[in-house]
């Protein structure tokens, strides 16, 4: 990871942003325009990126970089390598999340602080998305500079998009289903965090901690870490027969969806699976969810399973 020194504070700027990192965009390319950078269906000017990336050092003008690389993410196939090659670029990506440590307790951020550093948080999951930097982006530690934000507790938006944004960086490391972003997180406090989220953060937001927790209980390493000891997996069950308890009056597919998917998954250990006999709440055994499951054929079909898997005597092989 690239050193800090020589970067110094960015200054904040009045003009009122929009509240999320913007969403890629494709630019169509016009006549004579430089060599361009593919992606999917998109092109981009090659030079630009550049005079971005090498814009992202210099205080002065890093702020419209950073808003600019985070439109184009999604349509330069090889951003990651070039960000994580170029001098200074992740220092500087770091000192724009450090910059507002300060501003989260006691919470005052503002929607200005909280779009500019999610465009910088934008930047860093596209590092972590990508296969050539997402090994070195886990050895520089680097998730651990975001667990402070998911750490946060207060409700307004610039909290809620900050919180959203960095559970999105995780969320892209977990989807890759390697063993090794599992045990970079089951070494850190990742599970009590998402498990905060998933009691008393917004839908989307626990969604995606949900998602976390899903992928990690997919992985045998982490299925038998969270069902190891009492107090791991009764903190576990007790948040999702919350959430279950929640969604019942509520209501949200897609969330359901994962809660489903994570029980399905705990019935495979034999001690986590005893232990749901008595626990796993009533609204999964009745009928409580079947308009909302109506269209959802897999999550039907995981939880008969489930409710199955709990029938079935101890040490019976499952289906």
């Amino acid at each position: 990871m690239k050193s800090m020194a020589g970067i110094h504070r960015p200054q904040q700027r009045s003009t009122p942003p929009t509240m999320m990192p913007q969403e890629a965009s494709s630019t169509q390319a016009q006549p004579g325009t430089p060599t361009n950078v593919q992606g999917g269906t998109t092109s981009v000017d090659k030079d630009k990126i550049y005079q971005w990336i090498v814009e992202l050092a210099n205080v002065t003008t890093r702020e419209n970089s950073l808003l600019e690389l985070s439109k184009k993410r999604e349509a330069v196939q090889d951003l990651a390598p070039m960000l994580w090659h170029s001098f200074g670029t992740i220092a500087a990506l770091l000192q724009e999340i450090i910059y507002i440590y300060p501003s989260i307790n006691p919470p005052n951020l503002t929607a200005h602080q909280s779009n500019r550093v999610c465009n910088a948080l934008a930047l860093l999951q596209c590092v972590a998305s990508h296969p050539e930097t997402r090994s070195a982006f886990l050895q520089a530690h680097i998730p651990l500079f975001l667990y402070p934000f998911l750490h946060t507790v207060t409700k307004t938006r610039p909290f809620e998009y900050l919180r959203l944004t960095s559970l999105g960086v995780i969320g892209a490391l977990v989807k890759t289903d390697e063993q090794q972003v599992i045990n970079f997180l089951l070494a850190t406090e990742i599970i009590p965090l998402c498990l905060r989220i998933m009691e008393s953060g917004s839908e989307l937001s626990k969604t995606v901690a949900t998602f976390i927790l899903q992928k990690i209980l997919l992985d045998e390493t982490g299925l038998n870490y969270i069902c190891q000891t009492y107090d791991r997996f009764s903190h576990v069950a007790v948040i999702l027969a919350k959430m279950v308890q929640q969604l019942a009056v509520e209501g949200s597919a897609r969330l359901l969806k994962h809660v489903v998917r994570c029980y399905y998954r705990l019935s495979d250990n034999a001690r986590a699976k005893e232990a749901l006999r008595q626990c796993l709440p009533e609204q999964l055994k009745d009928n409580t969810f079947a308009a909302c499951l109506r269209d959802d054929q897999s999550t039907k079909r995981w939880l008969t399973q489930l409710l199955r898997n709990l029938e079935q005597p101890s040490g019976v092989p499952q289906q």
